[in-house]
């Protein structure tokens, strides 16, 4: 069974669309396609400012919330969203504290713990060969069922986890830094009390409303991926190439990217499972333009069994989030 994630029409489209919004000190970014593995580029300028000490509500979230109301009403499901200008400290936040399954959004902070662990506990751990066989394949791995006889660097898995959601190359991270457990260590070591992961792909992604397991809220995940992008919770050079996996990833155009100008920069990663109640998820790191501060963006969403994914819904509620943040 698959847990399909929406995908760019071709890679290169892609590319050129991301350098034409990227600031010219943005360096390349390493692709499978055959950049060196591990390459990194930088964040757009205002990318690395220190967070203001006081954290302001935004001007017109009354009205912002009403118009997530009303779009939750017409989606038939439930809609989390937490948003901040990073400039300011302004947010804004609907059902910010409940819980939603993480689904492949938990692929990005992952990858974080591996540069992590390569930095403090395992040099040339980017580096190191991995193998699997067929038997450790996962539905939804377009990266890695095309190198079971020669395998993937750590690196270059996590290129196929971020960029393309491969599913096996998650299980092969996850074996890296002590599985699921580990990967909930990582978050309580950012700080964050809330975010956890107990199974594996694809097990994650059979998930009810109910279950704690495998979860996170809007506003957890997105204080890590502030930390994770802007802050210092990892070392320069792994923040940077943190930010490039999310610059390159393909899986999101239809969501967070959809209700924002094209000539913005997004780094995101998403998350999808159309089975059960459905979810369709994406956190970001935003940068509204040239020398602008970026926001960091996380909507959640989940449907009542049967309804499909709405990936318009995401967008929807990416537009309205920046607009009650005042940008345009």
């Amino acid at each position: 069974m698959r847990f399909p994630e929406s995908s760019e029409p071709r890679e290169s489209r892609r590319l050129r669309r991301a350098a034409a919004a990227l600031p010219a000190a943005v360096l390349a970014i390493s692709l499978l396609s055959g950049a060196t593995p591990g390459t990194a580029a930088a964040a757009p300028a205002g990318a690395l400012a220190a967070a203001p000490a006081v954290v302001a509500t935004a001007p017109g979230e009354a009205q912002v919330r009403k118009e997530l109301r009303a779009l939750e009403s017409a989606f038939q499901g439930r809609i989390g969203a937490y948003a901040v200008d990073t400039a300011t400290g302004k947010t804004l936040t609907y059902r910010a504290g409940e819980r939603f399954a993480l689904l492949s959004t938990f692929k990005a902070p992952l990858c974080a713990a591996v540069l992590h662990k390569a930095r403090t506990a395992e040099p040339g751990l980017m580096g190191k060969l991995i193998k699997w066989t067929t038997d450790d394949l996962t539905p939804g791995s377009p990266v890695t069922e095309k190198h079971v006889e020669d395998g993937l660097t750590v690196a270059q898995l996590c290129e196929a986890a971020t960029s393309v959601s491969d599913g096996t190359a998650s299980n092969l991270l996850l074996r890296q830094i002590g599985g699921p457990a580990g990967l909930t260590r990582y978050f309580r070591s950012l700080k964050d009390p809330v975010s956890r992961m107990d199974r594996w792909h694809p097990a994650l992604n059979d998930w009810t409303p109910k279950d704690r397991r495998d979860t996170t809220t809007p506003a957890a995940i997105a204080a890590d991926l502030r930390l994770l992008a802007l802050g210092d919770a990892l070392h320069p050079e792994d923040r940077k190439q943190f930010v490039a996996w999310l610059l390159a990833n393909k899986t999101g155009s239809n969501r967070i990217r959809a209700g924002l100008p094209k000539t913005w920069t997004i780094a995101d990663r998403t998350g999808t499972n159309s089975d059960g109640f459905g979810g369709g998820n994406a956190i970001a790191v935003i940068w509204p333009g040239q020398d602008a501060a970026p926001i960091v963006m996380a909507v959640y969403t989940n449907r009542t069994p049967g309804l499909p994914i709405d990936e318009k819904t995401i967008a929807r509620t990416a537009t309205a989030l920046a607009r009650g943040l005042g940008k345009p």
